[in-house]
Formats: C-alpha cells, sequence, structure tokens
C-alpha cells in the first residue's frame, strides 16, 4: 500500500521531520514525550493529529512515506 502524502498536511511533515523517523515507533514515542511539554493549545493539536494518524498506519505504510521539509523540494536525479 503506498501512502499518499495528502494524509499528512504540510505542517504535521514538518513537524515529524524534526524528529527521528528512522521507525514509526520511534518517532511515535519522541511526539508523545515532547508532548508533554508543549502547552499552545494549535501545537497540541497538531501533535494530536499527527499522532493519531500514525497510529492508523502499518510500519510497512510508514517506511514508504518521503520524509523532507514539506517547504523544500526532494531531492530527484532528472534522467
Amino acid at each position: 500500500m503506498t501512502i499518499s502524502l495528502d494524509k499528512f498536511s504540510a505542517e504535521e511533515i514538518n513537524l515529524m521531520s524534526i524528529f527521528d523517523t528512522s521507525d514509526r515507533e520511534t518517532l511515535r514515542n519522541d511526539l508523545v514525550t515532547v508532548l508533554h511539554d508543549v502547552y499552545e493549545p494549535e501545537m497540541v493539536e497538531l501533535f494530536s493529529s499527527v499522532l493519531e494518524k500514525l497510529d492508523t498506519l502499518t510500519d510497512e505504510d510508514f517506511s514508504e512515506i518521503g520524509f523532507y521539509i514539506a517547504d523544500d523540494e526532494p531531492d530527484v536525479d532528472i534522467d
């Protein structure tokens, strides 16, 4: 199953990209840990949204997501 980046907003991709995205569980644990120190309602909502979406993914689906800062273009070889 291929995961569309449409599942995640640009803000969600940016948030995830600043953490360890080596695997879904590591990312999820990092987000939960930091969430305990987040007090701004919009950021709490963003973290919660990402966590909910991560919980719907399998590890295989997660591994298909290409993480990069959403405003940046991923490196693409054009031949």
